[in-house]
């Protein structure tokens, strides 16, 4: 295994760093809907190019897929992206990060419950440290407000929107599709385009229409986090596995926090350290803990 391909899933990441702090350009720039539409939209521009052609001489194989690619669509694409665009007016690039990461974690804790997988004994201790990590990430360190105030919007909204992309791998591996990725991924972005077309339509024209100042967003957003990531990951996976590739998404965190305190000027606090450093551990235990969780009531010999 070449050193080199680790270069795939750490690039990808950086990428995904880049898009957080995007979001958090484009919360008081262009609408959620907006953005979403128009990068779903030259995403489809760009795939078309070498994508449309083999997936028309595959249509055979795709037409039965069509409606679980246009759920897989909705959830990873439309939703996902919709909130977290939503969450960033309200929350920082830092804790949106951190509860993003949390994704392989909540994909574990969905594929549990919903597919009937035995649950690891990392899973478990590694779900109660995320947990208690995120509550006290998201209260900034005085989980005792917690009952008081509740959870900031922003911080709401990027759970509900990492749930969503949770689900999005859960259903991703119990269909099994059986397509190229590339015609997946490019069908998925189709149908998720559409989704986002009534919600652009009900927007006025003056938020509507993209601005000198959200252009570049989007062209980061479409060309680079669209169509480039998604080619270094699958390159990734295709040389190191899921499993290594996973990993990865612990970067997300820093990387995105170095790169907000210099361009947006956010402020790192022991909360984040402490808050995001026990969640990550959480992530961390459940990933490499696989032995089955022993069962409740069992007496060992």
């Amino acid at each position: 295994m070449k050193r080199s391909y680790f270069l795939f899933p750490f690039l990808a990441i950086l990428l995904w760093a880049g898009n957080v702090i995007v979001s958090k350009l484009s919360a008081h720039t262009i609408d959620p809907s907006a953005i979403t539409f128009y990068r779903l939209l030259l995403a489809v521009a760009l795939m078309s190019l070498f994508t449309l052609r083999p997936a028309w001489r595959n249509r055979a194989a795709i037409v039965p897929q069509l409606p679980k690619l246009a759920l897989l669509g909705f959830l990873a694409m439309a939703l996902f992206q919709s909130l977290s665009y939503e969450a960033a007016k309200t929350t920082t690039a830092t804790n949106m990060s951190i509860i993003t990461a949390l994704v392989p974690l909540m994909t574990m804790v969905a594929s549990t419950l919903l597919l009937g997988e035995a649950p690891s004994a990392g899973m478990v201790g590694g779900g109660i440290l995320s947990l208690l990590g995120v509550v006290y990430l998201i209260t900034q360190g005085r989980p005792s407000m917690l009952l008081a105030n509740g959870v900031h919007l922003g911080d709401l909204l990027m759970i509900f929107a990492s749930l969503a992309y949770a689900l999005y791998g859960v259903l991703l591996k119990r269909w099994h599709v059986g397509l190229p990725s590339w015609q997946s991924t490019y069908l998925q972005a189709l149908f998720a385009l559409l989704f986002m077309l009534p919600l652009l339509l009900r927007l006025p024209a003056a938020q509507a229409v993209p601005t000198r100042a959200s252009v570049p967003l989007i062209l980061y957003a479409g060309v680079l986090a669209s169509v480039v990531l998604p080619y270094l990951w699958m390159q990734g996976v295709k040389h190191l596995g899921p499993n290594r590739c996973s990993l990865f998404m612990n970067v997300l965190p820093i990387a995105t926090a170095l790169i907000a305190i210099v361009m947006l000027g956010e402020t790192l606090h022991a909360y984040h350290v402490l808050g995001g450093g026990t969640a990550l551990l959480g992530v961390f235990v459940a990933q490499r803990f696989k032995r089955p969780a022993p069962a409740i009531g069992a007496v060992s010999e």
